[in-house]
């Protein structure tokens, strides 16, 4: 069964992967979303929370910069995050102009796992999500990017929106600087691109990454940013 991913894998997962059995890495049949309509003047600017050994796990000043700038954002969270993070969930929650999804639960490469395990990683996030936090959300993004054929039916099985990007920010990279994250957005930045960021605190340059491109691409550029949901349902709509 064909494993893809938008990100490049480390030569442990690639290993990892080959001992599963898996070697194929060509795209099939599997749609998934990476963007809006191109005739949408608009773009998606998301985050994702993924579980962090060391630190908060929860990048404040960004989401302050946010809220101060009254910035639509979508964020993607894993159960795991979401159980040591109760307050930061419910704010994000508060925050009208944001926009929930999940991110799995344990951070897992779900291709490495059979059918069952994909399915009780993927649901278990949604579930905590509904049961805990009153909120039912139907956009789910990938670990590391990572799925294969059964991580989108599994999706598709459980009413799921599958939600990958166009444009890598690369943030969590530690050897990346705010000039070159920058340069990186602002030359790949399109029409309905879906920018990945993280907002656990992985990305030392995020804020300030984010207040750069505000400039450029939405002052500068007229790039209306908003919700995923806003760029796939309302954009689209409206280019029809």
């Amino acid at each position: 069964m064909p494993v893809r991913t938008i990100q490049g894998f480390t030569a442990t997962v690639l290993a990892l992967l080959a001992w599963a059995g898996v070697t194929s890495f060509e795209e099939g049949t599997a749609q998934v979303i990476r963007s809006g309509p191109s005739t949408c003047k608009a773009i998606a600017l998301t985050f994702d929370m993924c579980p962090v050994r060391a630190g908060s796990g929860y990048d404040a000043p960004l989401i302050e910069t946010l809220m101060a700038r009254r910035i639509p954002a979508t964020f993607f969270l894993s159960g795991r995050w979401m159980e040591k993070h109760e307050a930061e969930v419910r704010a994000l929650l508060a925050v009208p102009y944001f926009e929930i999804g999940t991110h799995g639960h344990t951070h897992a490469h779900l291709p490495l796992l059979d059918d069952d395990r994909q399915r009780a990683e993927i649901q278990r996030a949604v579930t905590l999500m509904e049961t805990r936090y009153g909120r039912r959300t139907s956009l789910f993004r990938p670990p590391y990017g990572e799925y294969n054929d059964a991580t989108v039916a599994i999706a598709q099985a459980l009413g799921l929106r599958f939600i990958l990007w166009n444009v890598v920010s690369g943030d969590p990279d530690p050897a990346l600087s705010l000039s070159r994250m920058v340069e990186r957005i602002n030359a790949t930045v399109r029409n309905g691109s879906v920018v990945v960021f993280h907002a656990n605190g992985k990305g030392r340059y995020t804020k300030e990454a984010v207040e750069t491109i505000y400039q450029d691409l939405v002052l500068g550029r007229g790039l209306q940013p908003v919700t995923v949901s806003t760029l796939l349902d309302q954009c689209r709509a409206a280019s029809r």
